[in-house]
């Protein structure tokens, strides 16, 4: 069981970690209002198909692709065949592809560390806060094009607004306020503010309209890096290879099939890296750290990556079923190693403070190795690198009973506070998505189980019961 000391340290590093807190979206896809949604270190989301679960991580996916865009006048980059993700147009975004509703959407998180805004024309007025919060609304423009219509941003201080700033459109032009904190402008620059850009951005004339307003230029500097430290693992993942390739080079992530998992778990060893999955845990060099996990997981019970020869760039992955089996490569075995390597890495190599969005990372695994998939994710959240807290954040969405069996069971062992995990349930009535939150106790008891959560298994019984009667010698029916 986890110790007194265990409890609080991770209480003071919940309250330190640098991860998106919140979210919301409005007439998005399935979505006419998702509600505030509370984004814990480890979020997990159910759901029926098709239900709209996807398209919560498809936004993020769509406001990391703007950041990153050079194009500064473009409101949402809504993707092409070499971005992140292709939404198609924004009529396809719109819930009920109605392009005279307002897509508008919120995201709330806590800084790496606390900021400071200082009034440069009033000394005495200084602000500092922990959170910022960030919301935007877009329309069609004429050629159906997303448009700002506004952004606004508030800092926040456990919680209290210090900071409030809205800058909108207005005609050709833009409005800028901010409270209460007053903007004064610049000697002979009165000329009309210029209207946002992208979704978060200040135009530069905009602040060069006034004397003080350099510090919103953090503000967005804050959310292109929140955004930039979004990765995300699609459910359908690379098929295993006979060699790899590595000439040395570092990815960013493991790519959304998975298809740079090898090339990262051999550039994050020969960088050295080293962690271990928990406070005071033993310490692992990340290939043998990933390999025991994978020997956890139960699917195979030894597994390396080595070079075809030495001084090559080709590399062979070589695993054993089992401890008296023979090395084969990685083609060789079931498919469900391949498939769940890339979560592996993928929660482990990312750069500390990330938040990972994946989608359905126990496929094609057995229920044991679903359930330990669950101590894996929640060691993610908890693991420190180089003796230092990761503070990954993930959100996982998955249709595994076993995941959340095992997620209760740690619950009540003490492994994982219920203040780190959000588990929620989405489903779609009559075109419209509903997220339900799951409230789960102390014990890890779920106190409102949706109904057909996980199908009607007591309908199942009974009928499998009255089958069998049916069936049995002496009855009316056909006898066994």
């Amino acid at each position: 069981m986890p110790t007194r000391l265990f409890f609080d340290i991770r209480k003071l590093l919940l309250k330190g970690l640098f991860m998106l807190t919140e979210m919301q979206v409005k007439n998005f896809k399935a979505w006419r209002d998702t509600g505030r949604i509370r984004l814990a270190p480890l979020t997990v989301i159910f759901g029926t198909n098709s239900s709209g679960k996807s398209s919560l991580g498809h936004i993020l996916l769509a406001l990391k692709q703007t950041v990153q865009m050079s194009d500064r006048k473009r409101a949402l980059h809504l993707g092409d065949e070499n971005s992140l993700i292709d939404l198609g147009t924004f009529s396809d975004c719109m819930h009920g592809h109605n392009l005279n509703e307002t897509l508008s959407f919120s995201l709330r998180w806590r800084l790496s560390k606390p900021t400071t805004v200082k009034n440069s024309l009033a000394n005495k007025e200084i602000f500092s806060g922990n959170e910022m919060l960030l919301s935007a609304e877009l329309v069609a423009d004429k050629s159906e094009q997303p448009q700002i219509n506004s952004i606004s941003y508030a800092l926040l201080n456990e919680g209290m607004e210090q900071i409030s700033v809205v800058h909108g459109r207005s005609g050709a032009g833009g409005t800028l306020e901010c409270t209460p904190l007053k903007l004064y402008h610049a000697p002979g620059r009165k000329w009309p503010a210029e209207p946002p850009e992208k979704f978060y951005r200040f135009a530069d004339r905009t602040l060069l309209r006034y004397q003080n307003a350099d510090f919103l230029a953090g503000f967005a500097l804050e959310t292109e890096r929140v955004l930039d430290r979004v990765y995300y693992l699609g459910p359908l993942r690379s098929p295993p290879k006979r060699v790899y390739q590595w000439a040395g080079e570092m990815p960013a992530d493991v790519g959304q099939q998975g298809e740079y998992s090898i090339a990262a778990l051999l550039a994050a060893s020969e960088q050295g890296r080293v962690l271990n999955r928990g406070y005071k845990q033993r310490r692992q060099r990340f290939d043998a750290f990933i390999a025991a996990w994978l020997v956890d997981l139960g699917v195979i019970a030894e597994f390396d990556v080595v070079p075809v020869a030495k001084g090559r760039k080709e590399y062979e992955v070589l695993v054993r079923t089992h401890s008296k089996a023979s090395q084969v490569k990685l083609t060789d075995v079931g498919f469900g190693v391949s498939q769940v390597l890339p979560a592996l890495v993928q929660a482990f190599y990312a750069a500390p403070g990330s938040t990972i969005w994946m989608e359905q990372p126990e496929i094609h695994l057995h229920p044991m190795a679903q359930s330990n998939l669950a101590d894996a994710f929640i060691s993610a959240i908890q693991a420190y690198e180089n003796g230092t807290p990761r503070q990954t954040q993930l959100i996982i969405e998955t249709h595994s009973e076993h995941f959340l069996t095992r997620l209760q069971r740690r619950v009540a062992e003490g492994v994982v506070q219920p203040s780190e995990i959000a588990i929620y349930f989405v489903r779609n009535s009559h075109g419209d998505a509903e997220l339900e939150t799951l409230k789960v106790d102390p014990t890890g008891e779920i106190l409102n189980w949706p109904e057909n959560f996980f199908g009607d298994e007591m309908a199942d019984i009974a009928a499998r019961a009255l089958a069998a009667l049916d069936r049995s010698p002496g009855s009316n029916g056909k006898a066994t």
